[in-house]
């Protein structure tokens, strides 16, 4: 933390206890490093355009100090919004400017950005909420993890319906045996990020971006609109694919209900790709070992045009939702779409169903958690020590894409045991002037 011991958020913390004397106690106030209940965050947003504009929004409450984008004109509706802050480009210029007035960053740039953007912020102390998924490699995620950890810092990962009812009863009812055990999940999603190759003509760069800060470490190449706005999702270099970007939302309550940890092997079943572009359609399926009491899963993740099998118990003429998960437990099946209430099938299960009472806690949405957080309050769900497995887990589907077989997996070590050339996969080779 070095500067940071003597921050404003602390100077504020001690200057109201000992207006206070003896009769406020310290941890109202907001202990180390942590603001006071009472006070406002100052927070700079790196990446306020598209998703990051409704962080903004999503944090506005609070001290909004400094913004910071690669390409104003997309950013000007979040400026013009928020006239204030002070505008940045470049986020590393941003924290070194700001760095020791700022409490909170949150990070919602495309996937190749979000693991040096927040790993700056964390080394200097500060908390740090990033979109999902956390990171574009494997290794990057389990260097955040591990720094958020060391600088101990507030973390939250952006899978904003982890907060959600619907999907804490998804968890509620796995956790109290409504299905018995489940050795088996099929989750899906009928998005497609992915199919296309590297455009050949070279318009000129617009006067609002800033090409080369948009790129990051990914390697160099010409601008072209076919990456951004919008599209990057679908580019190796610079997204994650479908898989990243939906499977943190749909996957998420498997990892939650079912306590997985790291899988013990991955395989993916990938449509026709090259190497710009992601397949158009994946099946990736995962093997987890028994975790105490519970038995081994398998998790399989099925996207674009690929659908799971249709259960015997769902009813003919009911169709499965576009994204969703199927719980396949010894006594029964849940089915939990993206967007709605986990559901017994067939419906007639639901009949005079009594669900579990509710243990996990509620009335916070997913922002405040974070922000809560920040000021000394309960730590949010999705923490890097949770989100990031969560992330490990989903982008080893991509890893083992790449790699075209089964790999086994040691977690612990970050390792591919049967194919150690499939681990080049893991890290990319930042471009010169980055690193992490």
């Amino acid at each position: 933390m070095k500067s940071k011991s003597i921050s404003r958020r602390q100077f504020l913390g001690g200057a109201a206890a000992a207006a206070a004397f003896t009769i406020v106690p310290a941890d109202v106030l907001g202990g180390r490093g942590r603001v006071a209940p009472s006070e406002k965050l100052s927070v700079a947003c790196i990446g306020i355009s598209g998703m990051g504009g409704n962080d903004v929004r999503q944090v506005s409450n609070e001290n909004i100090v400094a913004l910071c984008d690669v390409d104003w004109k997309h950013a000007e509706g979040t400026f013009r919004r928020y006239p204030g802050p002070r505008k940045y480009r470049d986020f590393r210029r941003m924290l070194e400017k700001e760095g020791k007035n700022i409490d909170a960053v949150t990070v919602s740039t495309p996937d190749n950005v979000h693991a040096v953007a927040a790993m700056a912020a964390i080394k200097m102390g500060t908390h740090v909420y990033c979109q999902k998924p956390l990171a574009h490699d494997v290794y990057e995620v389990r260097r955040l993890t591990e720094a958020a950890r060391k600088y101990n810092v507030v973390t939250q990962m952006g899978i904003q319906i982890h907060a959600e009812n619907s999907v804490k009863r998804v968890v509620e009812m796995i956790k109290s045996g409504v299905i018995g055990k489940v050795r088996r999940v099929d989750i899906w999603s009928n998005k497609n990020w992915g199919g296309g190759t590297r455009p050949k003509d070279r318009p000129p760069v617009p006067e609002t971006l800033d090409w080369d800060l948009w790129l990051g470490p990914a390697p160099y190449r010409p601008y072209h609109p076919a990456y951004l706005p919008g599209q990057w999702r679908r580019w190796w270099d610079f997204g994650t694919g479908t898989l990243g970007d939906m499977g943190c939302h749909i996957i998420d309550p498997a990892c939650w209900a079912l306590d997985l940890g790291y899988p013990v092997s991955v395989e993916a079943r990938p449509g026709p790709f090259n190497n710009e572009t992601y397949p158009q359609k994946t099946i990736v399926k995962w093997e987890f070992p028994a975790r105490g009491e519970l038995p081994p899963v398998t998790l399989t993740w099925y996207d674009g045009a690929n659908s799971p099998p249709r259960p015997k118990e769902l009813e003919e003429g009911r169709n499965l939702p576009g994204q969703g998960g199927l719980y396949y437990g010894e006594n029964g099946v849940i089915m939990a779409p993206h967007m709605g209430g986990p559901r017994l099938i067939p419906e007639s299960r639901m009949e005079g169903f009594k669900a579990p009472e509710p243990f996990l806690p509620r009335g916070v949405d997913h922002y405040e958690e974070w922000i809560r957080a920040c000021k000394g309050g309960p730590k949010p769900l999705a923490n890097f020590d949770y989100s990031g497995p969560l992330t490990e887990i989903i982008l080893l589907g991509n890893v083992a894409a790449r790699a075209g077989r089964k790999l086994e997996w040691d977690g612990p070590s970050l390792k591919v045991t049967n194919m150690p050339e499939a681990e080049r996969h893991l890290r990319r080779v930042y471009r010169r002037g980055w690193s992490l």
